[in-house]
């Protein structure tokens, strides 16, 4: 280094240089302390005596400690992805509502498909009760089980055998076709619990499902023989009627005229044109009333039974098919005007002879989609087809992805729900054993081993109708003698017999109250809160505010790394000019002079040890003639001399 930078760096050092160009980390912090507005940091080095300043650091430390947890709180609680609920109530429209005859279709009509299936049915009950006769018990066992099918040839029970257990024996079934016992070593299913248990507890009636190559069994049993009958009968009822026509099952159901015999809405009288037809495969022509005809949707002025939908519906009883249904009476269902109505899973039934009166209460839910929950807007994003004409929902998604599977596992799709693309109905004839292929499939998603639960996702937006259900005798004693002969009168066109009270059903559905209770979801914590919550724990506990923030990151991040880096550049400037500079030449110079960085003064320079080997050079005499004055111009110019005298 040269001298004069030596000089100037020995000035430079000792001036008290303040703020980020302190030479050390201590100077810099205590410039801080002197200079911010947090006052902790302030009482630390300006306080007086050891305790003072002691307590003022206890008090600082904790106060920044206080900091940490409340920030730390702040952001575990902001991502925690929780809600608040908003509730409010408003005005709302009136509902669809489809109502379903519980018989699909008219026995009449549709006996003669059935024909075959109801005496192999009769004769099995007969074998097993003594239906129709009143026989003993002991006498129906002593008599031979094969005399029943004398001169018929079984189809049904030949294809999906119907067995028998005794109480003791669980490892043998007797057969309902030969009436002998046969060794069976397959599965026990017992359908009346939900788990799958081996039942042996007492005679049970059941039926056996076979896989294509016979290997594989399977014996469901049922805690009673009305179920199984029943069971075993729906059965081969989906395999016919998957066989008929749309438009013919659609003839041989109720006409509109047929099932509502009178309606009013919101005092206004309505017929059959304000309802849409709807089939559904296992309850046949139903009709939805306020279905979005001509894009409008009904709404009701008044809240009570006397305002919403008053409808009474012709069940005709004898038109009942006397094993697919064991009770009279209709189905009704509350949903949206784009909703499905899975009128087999949530619907209402209405006896006849009764006025059944149903209170609705309206909550519709919009929760948040990601990352606050699982749900989806309209289903896009689930990897699921839906197969229904109808809005996402869970059970749509849910149904669809068991019907897929049924038509990748068992190559045809189930009867009770619609086609997917390309697929047909099971049948005998395509499938012959379409039956084991649903059971197991069945049970495997009821276990949950399908996958489908944990794919299908709840939508964000939905409706819920909170159904209050009350019943009536209708018509009363009294009324009946002049009310169901008007009503014979008013459908005479359309009913060819007098009315009787337990073909008719009385339906009202209407709002209890005209208010919807709305639950909305929205985040507990945003970004604009979490930087309030923050800036609120700053000044309560450390009086700081958003400069004094920007202060701190200044100093202890900005500066604070300008410093260390500049020191670190400085050694590395050192270390490589120690490396590169050139040897020193070895001459008569003082070794002395290379102990001190600093120049010599005349003190110094005293006490310095002479060079070893060399003479000190003596004081020239000085020379006197430089003492002498000169004229500062010898020679004077031409231009500027006078001129001389003559």
């Amino acid at each position: 280094m040269a001298p004069g930078e030596k000089i100037k760096a020995k000035i430079k050092k000792n001036l008290p240089v303040r703020g980020p160009q302190a030479p050390t980390i201590k100077e810099l912090m205590r410039w801080y302390c002197l200079n911010t507005n947090t006052h902790g940091c302030r009482r630390i080095v300006v306080s007086r005596g050891r305790l003072r300043r002691l307590l003022w650091i206890l008090f600082t430390l904790t106060a920044v400690a206080l900091i940490f947890w409340q920030c730390a709180l702040l952001v575990a609680s902001f991502y925690t992805v929780s809600v608040s609920i908003k509730v409010h109530f408003q005005k709302l429209d009136f509902p669809a509502v489809t109502i379903c005859n519980i018989n699909p279709y008219k026995y009449s009509v549709v006996r003669d498909l059935l024909a075959d299936l109801e005496q192999e049915t009769r004769v099995a009950l007969k074998t097993l009760y003594g239906f129709p006769e009143n026989t003993s018990r002991k006498r129906r066992e002593a008599e031979s089980w094969s005399s029943a099918w004398e001169g018929t040839r079984p189809k049904f029970l030949r294809l999906v055998p119907l067995m028998v257990f005794s109480q003791d024996e669980t490892s043998q079934a007797r057969d309902f076709l030969t009436g002998r016992k046969r060794k069976f070593s397959g599965r026990i299913i017992h359908k009346a619990s939900d788990a799958m248990h081996v039942h042996a507890s007492k005679e049970v009636v059941g039926f056996q499902l076979c896989s294509n190559d016979t290997s594989h069994c399977t014996l469901y049993t049922f805690s009673s023989g009305v179920n199984a009958i029943q069971e075993w009968y729906k059965l081969h009822y989906m395999n016919i009627m998957a066989q008929v026509p749309l438009e013919k099952k659609i003839n041989m159901s109720y006409s509109a005229e047929e099932l509502l015999v009178t309606c009013l809405f919101d005092g206004v009288s309505c017929d059959a044109r304000n309802f849409t037809l709807f089939h559904h495969p296992m309850y046949g022509n139903c009709y939805t009333f306020n279905n979005r005809e001509n894009e409008t949707i009904l709404s009701t002025s008044m809240g009570g039974s006397e305002y919403g939908l008053q409808v009474i519906l012709y069940i005709n009883e004898e038109e009942y098919n006397p094993f697919l249904v064991s009770s009279t009476g209709a189905k009704v269902i509350v949903h949206r005007q784009d909703e499905y109505p899975f009128i087999e899973d949530v619907g209402t039934e209405i006896e006849t002879a009764m006025a059944t009166s149903i209170g609705m209460h309206l909550t519709e839910s919009f929760k948040l989609s990601e990352p606050y929950s699982q749900c989806t807007e309209d289903g896009s994003d689930v990897p699921i087809s839906n197969i229904y004409n109808a809005a996402y929902s869970l059970q749509i998604c849910l149904h669809s992805c068991f019907q897929t599977k049924m038509v990748e596992k068992c190559g045809c799709a189930q009867y009770s729900q619609p086609l997917p693309p390309a697929a047909n109905y099971c049948n005998y004839q395509q499938h012959p054993n379409w039956m084991y292929c649903y059971y197991e499939l069945h049970q495997a998603f009821v276990r949950e081993e399908l996958g489908c639960q944990s794919v299908c996702r709840e939508a964000c937006s939905f409706k819920e109708w909170t159904l209050t259900t009350s019943l009536a005798q209708w018509p009363s004693v009294v009324s009946e003698k002049w009310l169901l002969p008007v009503l014979t009168w008013d459908q005479g066109q359309q009913i060819k017999k007098k009315l009787n009270k337990t073909d008719l059903a009385k339906l009202l559905i209407f709002y209890k109250d005209l208010n919807q209770r709305s639950i909305m979801e929205s985040p507990a914590n945003s970004i604009e809160m979490l930087l309030s919550n923050f800036g609120g724990q700053l000044g309560l506990w450390m009086s700081c505010s958003v400069v004094c923030v920007i202060e701190i990151i200044e100093v202890f991040f900005i500066d604070s790394l300008s410093i260390i880096t500049r020191r670190q550049w400085q050694k590395a400037k050192e270390w490589w000019a120690r490396r590169h500079a050139p040897p020193s030449p070895q001459g008569q110079d003082n070794p002395g002079l290379d102990i001190d960085d600093d120049l010599p003064t005349f003190t110094s320079a005293l006490r310095l040890p002479p060079a070893p080997g060399t003479q000190v050079p003596g004081t020239p005499p000085p020379r006197y003639n430089t003492l002498r004055l000169e004229r500062a111009f010898s020679d004077q110019l031409t231009d500027t001399q006078e001129p001389a005298e003559s």
